[in-house]
């Protein structure tokens, strides 16, 4: 007979799940067993979605699933299972979608969702306080009102499941070709022309688009194009997004002019600016910005390596249980640092709870920077969520081989090829899988994969490495496209183990799997496979266009392609300029 009367997170691998393994919550895992207790008992499932490194996650987990109470209330009430999203992305996605469709908002985390006891959603939020504030409910309020509600409704909630499927299948329009340059004015229109990224607050560095726009202008040379590349990555080298002491950008900032980061430091943010940087200096050749290329590098050669060589996920926003402390400086720390004024806007006041987080005002020396990192030494750092994702990995091997590009003598092409020789001996030479266990892989793991492989033959001209590219593309054809569709599924086509088969065609975190995929086909010349992909995503371009912004640059290097254009996956022609 199937239990969960304890929490059994303490013998998982997952940094963000052990974070979870004291709480008094009975936590599941999403597996077999705790979805089968759910339909056997007809009970609904509460699930929370997070990650390792995520500031909010901890903060309603010391509110709430450290809460005895709280914990007593969800134990009684609810099959509770945990996940972490960059194990289970393609599960992220799924509910996230499912939030997005039943609250007509965008989602976050931690995601906190309720299933029926089929694992069907029909209710969600994100953070819930523990206590009514800021218009938001206690969670307990909210835990005894979705239960009560499941009891008193649970038939029709549970008869919504087919509405639900058909309202997240993917539309597609019968259009088939179309102009893309005006898809990407709608964008240029959306975006803050003074400050950079899209207007408002919170501002995230959309390397998605900031690529495609580097894209359209190495493609005609038109600077409208150009223009917000030049002002975001100003701004992200030298605001309060970058950590001008030890290198590499925060997630996001909370504030309109880039000053107050959210603190966690990803791998994927720091990969994608490696790689736009990189592209930005092949276009302005710029000491100043070569310089925060190599130190966000060598800040993740010193600082995300896990035990394996791998490279790892993420750093917590946090240390010491408070958000920022290891990044951020008092007055009275900095004023006895000689003329560091003239680098750094200093005062008394802080620009943050009091508090100075460092803006830029000139390129700091290195004894300025040195007596930074001493300050900072004497602290505690972030906790390290050393999880080693393949997909990941991958893109750092492209944004080293990008690196290596502009800065040639410091050997990063090298490094690329020895993080690729550690991913074929762990991953090609027996199974490939995503993060933890060897049953879980995506789309993405694949496609970031064919992608590095054809950066790797690019750049060193060794065959095998494009010999791999087409055998592993043609695994991923076998294990992940949908023939009826034309599209590649996120999850494998034979492994589902959630009430919707997810297919994904928008940008998140990193480039879309499907139009990485259409870009690899072009290089690898599969051009059959290339236009049933080409076809399909311009189907769906005209409903999800504003989410679709690697695949406007993959159909457009596609339609290039096809006329004969002499261009790469960058563009038909590069200029350079030099500063």
């Amino acid at each position: 007979m199937i239990q969960i009367d304890k929490n059994i997170l303490c013998d998982d691998l997952s940094p963000y799940l052990k974070q979870h393994k004291d709480n008094p919550v009975h936590w599941q895992t999403w597996s077999k067993g705790p979805l089968q207790f759910a339909k056997q008992n007809k009970k609904p499932i509460l699930l929370s979605i997070g990650y390792a490194s995520c500031h909010w996650c901890h903060v309603m987990a010391h509110e709430s699933f450290e809460d005895n109470e709280t914990a007593k209330i969800m134990n009684q009430l609810f099959v509770n299972i945990k996940v972490d999203r960059e194990e289970r992305p393609d599960l992220d996605f799924i509910f996230q979608s499912s939030f997005q469709l039943l609250n007509q908002i965008g989602g976050g985390w931690p995601l906190t969702m309720f299933l029926d006891e089929n694992g069907v959603p029909f209710m969600g939020g994100t953070y819930f306080p523990k206590e009514s504030k800021h218009g938001l409910p206690s969670f307990k309020e909210v835990l005894k009102k979705v239960s009560e509600a499941y009891k008193s409704q649970r038939e029709n909630l549970i008869k919504q499941k087919n509405l639900i499927i058909k309202n997240l299948d993917l539309k597609k329009n019968p259009v088939l070709n179309q102009e893309l340059e005006p898809i990407l004015e709608i964008a240029l229109n959306n975006l803050d022309q003074l400050k950079g990224g899209y207007k408002g607050a919170p501002k995230f560095p959309t390397f998605n688009l900031f690529d495609t726009l580097l894209y359209f202008y190495n493609k005609s040379s038109n600077t409208k194009y150009l223009k917000p590349v030049d002002i975001i990555i100003k701004k992200l080298c030298s605001q309060g997004i970058y950590d001008h002491v030890e290198g590499g950008i925060a997630r996001y900032t909370v504030d309109e002019n880039w000053i107050i980061p959210h603190f966690e430091k990803m791998l994927y943010d720091n990969a994608q600016f490696i790689i736009l940087l990189s592209k930005y200096c092949k276009i302005k050749s710029d000491t100043y910005y070569k310089a925060k290329l190599e130190q966000t590098v060598e800040f993740l050669k010193k600082d995300f390596i896990n035990r394996e060589g791998f490279f790892g996920s993420a750093y917590d926003a946090d240390s010491d249980g408070i958000e920022g402390k290891y990044y951020v400086f008092t007055y009275d720390e900095l004023k006895e640092i000689d003329e560091i004024e003239k680098f750094f806007e200093i005062k008394p006041e802080g620009n943050w709870e009091n508090k100075i987080i460092l803006i830029e005002r000139a390129k700091p020396n290195k004894l300025i920077l040195q007596k930074l990192l001493e300050i900072r030494s004497k602290r505690n750092k972030p906790f390290f969520d050393d999880k080693t994702q393949l997909d990941l990995n991958c893109l750092m091997i492209s944004a080293l081989i990008s690196a290596s590009e502009i800065l040639p003598e410091n050997s990063y092409l090298k490094l690329a090829e020895q993080l690729f020789s550690k991913i074929e001996e762990k991953y090609l030479k027996n199974q490939i899988y995503h993060s933890f266990s060897t049953n879980t892989v995506f789309i993405e793991d694949y496609a970031f994969l064919i992608n590095a492989l054809n950066d790797l033959s690019d750049k060193t001209m060794n065959f095998k490495y494009k010999d791999l590219a087409r055998k592993f593309s043609k695994e991923a054809i076998d294990k992940f496209y949908i023939n009826e569709k034309n599209i590649f599924q996120k999850s494998p086509k034979n492994n589902i183990d959630v009430f919707f088969k997810p297919i994904d065609i928008s940008d998140s975190t990193i480039p879309n799997g499907n139009a990485i995929m259409l870009i690899n086909f072009i290089r690898l010349g599969m051009m059959s496979e290339a236009q049933k992909l080409f076809d399909s995503l311009n189907g769906y371009l005209n409903v999800y266009k504003n989410h679709m912004m690697t695949s406007l640059r993959a159909l457009d290097y596609f339609k290039n392609i096809q006329a004969g254009k002499n261009c790469n996956e960058q563009g038909c022609k590069v200029d350079v300029e030099k500063n």
